[in-house]
């Protein structure tokens, strides 16, 4: 029987809606090796470069998604490929949708990440919003395209190591830089939140 609208709406409520682990609980889970190569940094630019920001970003927050279409590929082009910034990306999972995103996208070889995850954010409305598809299964179309067969992408999103690692990120920005939003830059070891213009975020950096 093919899926109704109704159910696939309730399906993509459900997802968005849906808390993550109660923090309690987060630490229950072993911390995943070091040596695991889905949690080696994921970043652009120059490691000696001068200047450092992460960028605590969540896959369905429409605000991440305007920053990285609008704002980001200025930011590659002037600073990251000039050598004067390294960009690191950090996931900041705020519902379960998102953290199976994230899942994927660590799940993916490391040169797959930054492509990835733009084209999620480029098409965000389509496969996280449409009311007229399961956002798990759009999810799984997308990462399709990038390459992951299904049997890989269920692995992905059923990791608990993958999730517990990503849990545990989330917890460092909000104990660490008291991140609660998304995005928030940690621009040179300070933070700031919320959608820029370009020439704020490269005043910041440059500052």
């Amino acid at each position: 029987m093919q899926p109704t609208r109704r159910h696939a709406l309730t399906a993509a409520t459900a997802l968005l809606a849906a808390p993550l682990l109660p923090r309690a609980l987060w630490a229950q889970a072993a911390t995943p090796p070091s040596t695991d190569p889905r949690l080696t940094p994921r970043q652009e630019g120059s490691p000696t470069a001068k200047n450092k920001v992460e960028e605590w970003f969540s896959f369905t927050c429409p605000h991440c998604a305007a920053f990285a279409k609008d704002v980001y590929p200025d930011v590659k082009a002037k600073l990251i490929d000039t050598g004067k910034l390294l960009y690191v990306f950090r996931e900041f999972p705020r519902d379960k949708l998102d953290l199976m995103a994230a899942e994927v996208a660590r799940s993916l070889p490391e040169s797959r990440y930054e492509p990835f995850m733009m084209a999620l954010f480029a098409t965000q409305q389509h496969w996280a919003f449409n009311q007229e598809s399961d956002p798990k299964e759009e999810l799984a179309k997308m990462a399709a395209l990038a390459g992951m067969s299904r049997t890989q992408f269920d692995q992905a999103t059923s990791d608990q190591t993958l999730q517990q690692a990503l849990l545990d990120g989330r917890t460092e920005a909000e104990q660490k830089y008291n991140v609660d939003s998304t995005p928030t830059f940690i621009v040179n070891g300070k933070s700031h939140s919320g959608e820029m213009t370009y020439d704020r975020f490269a005043a910041l950096v440059m500052a």
